[in-house]
C-alpha cells in the first residue's frame, strides 16, 4: 500500500455502540472519537432534524473529515481537541445537558497504516507518534531527553513489558551515539533486549504501545473526561466506552463499577441500604465483544470491549479516586 492511498478504517461495534446510546430523536450526542465518522454518521441517521452530535478528535485528518461533515450536516459541531477538554468545549457551544457520550479509545486504523505518522514498527519512518503532530512532544523529542528511570516506568506501566529496565538502559545508552529519531530504530534496539516474546507478537508491540499511550496521555485523558460526561447526562442518558487494552478497560471497568453502586455500609451503621441515596450510574448489561464474523472481518477488533452505564437521577460528586 503506497503512502498516497487512501486508508481504510474499519468501525468497530459500530452498530452495538450506538444502540447503546438509546438515541432520542432530538437528543444531543458526543462522539469522543471521530476517527473516520462511522459512529458519527450512524448517529445523525437515526437523529431528527433538532438533534445535535458534537465530535470530537486531536488528529488533523480525522478533523479534516468531520468538518467536511459538519459543512454538510448543521447538526454537527467538530472539536479539534482531545475529549478531556469536554466539559470546557460543550460551554463554548452552548450546551449545557447531553443524552448520550461515546468514546472509542485508542489508536485508529489510519493512524498505524500510514507510516509517516511513526506509530508502528511496521514502517520505517520519523518516529513521531502523536495523534496531533501540530503540537505537543515527539516520541523521538522524549526519548532523547527522558531519564533512564522514567522511561522503564513508562514502558512497564504502559506496556506492561517484562524487560522494560533492559530497553530503557538500551535507550540511554544508544542515544548517547546517535538519536533514535525513527521506528526502525527504536523496533531494532527493542527487539535487541527483549529474549522472548508471545508466539506471533513482534518483540516491540509493547514499548511502541506505551510510548504512544504517554506522549498522547491516553489513560490521563480517559480519567479526566469520564466524571464529566456523567456531570452532562441527562437523567436516563447513556455512557458507552469502547477500550482495546487492559490498561484502558480497567479505569472504565472501576468507574463504572464505582458509580453504580453505594459504599459498604459499616455493620453498625443504623440505616438501610434501601434508604441510601441513588448512585449516579448504572450498569446497561454485560460487556460487550465483538462477535467471531466481526473478527474474521476486522482482526484488528479481537481485543476491543464496550462496557455501557446509564445516568440515573442520583447526585454526582467526582471523587479524587476516580478523576
Amino acid at each position: 500500500m503506497s503512502e498516497t492511498t487512501p486508508h481504510r478504517h474499519i468501525t468497530v461495534l459500530l452498530n452495538e455502540a450506538v444502540d447503546a446510546l438509546n438515541i432520542r430523536d432530538n437528543g444531543v450526542y458526543v462522539d469522543g472519537t471521530f476517527g473516520r465518522g462511522g459512529h458519527s454518521r450512524l448517529i445523525l441517521s437515526k437523529l431528527g432534524s433538532e438533534g445535535r452530535l458534537v465530535v470530537f478528535d486531536k488528529d488533523p485528518q480525522a478533523i479534516a473529515v468531520a468538518r467536511e461533515l459538519a459543512a454538510r450536516d448543521s447538526r454537527v459541531s467538530v472539536v479539534h481537541n482531545g475529549f478531556a477538554t469536554f466539559q470546557t468545549a460543550l460551554d463554548d457551544l452552548g450546551i449545557g445537558k447531553i443524552d448520550g457520550a461515546l468514546f472509542d479509545l485508542g489508536i485508529s486504523s489510519p493512524q498505524i497504516d500510514e507510516g509517516a505518522r511513526g506509530f508502528s514498527f511496521r514502517f520505517d519512518a520519523p518516529l513521531d507518534m502523536r495523534m496531533d503532530p501540530t503540537r505537543g512532544q515527539s516520541a523521538a523529542e522524549w526519548l532523547a531527553a527522558a531519564e533512564e528511570q522514567q522511561i522503564h516506568e513508562v514502558i512497564k506501566n504502559y506496556g506492561e513489558e517484562r524487560f522494560s529496565r533492559q530497553i530503557a538502559r538500551a535507550i540511554v545508552s544508544q542515544r548517547e551515539a546517535a538519536p533514535i529519531d525513527t521506528t526502525g530504530k527504536l523496533a531494532q534496539l527493542v527487539a535487541q533486549n527483549v529474549r522472548t516474546r508471545e508466539r506471533g507478537q513482534d518483540p516491540a508491540t509493547r514499548t511502541f504501545q506505551a510510548v504512544r499511550i504517554f506522549i498522547n496521555r491516553e489513560l490521563e485523558e480517559v480519567k479526566a473526561v469520564l466524571p464529566q460526561a456523567v456531570q452532562r447526562l441527562n437523567t436516563g442518558g447513556r455512557l458507552a466506552v469502547i477500550a482495546f487494552h487492559s490498561l484502558e478497560d480497567r479505569i472504565v471497568k472501576q468507574f463504572m463499577k464505582q458509580y453504580s453502586q453505594h459504599a459498604p455500609l459499616p455493620k453498625w451503621a443504623a440505616i438501610r441500604e434501601a434508604d441510601l441515596p441513588q448512585p449516579p450510574l448504572t450498569l446497561i448489561g454485560k460487556a460487550v465483544k465483538p462477535s467471531e464474523q466481526e473478527v474474521q472481518g476486522n482482526p484488528r477488533a479481537r481485543s476491543a470491549v464496550l462496557r455501557i452505564a446509564g445516568r440515573t437521577g442520583g447526585q454526582f460528586e467526582a471523587s479524587e479516586q476516580a478523576v
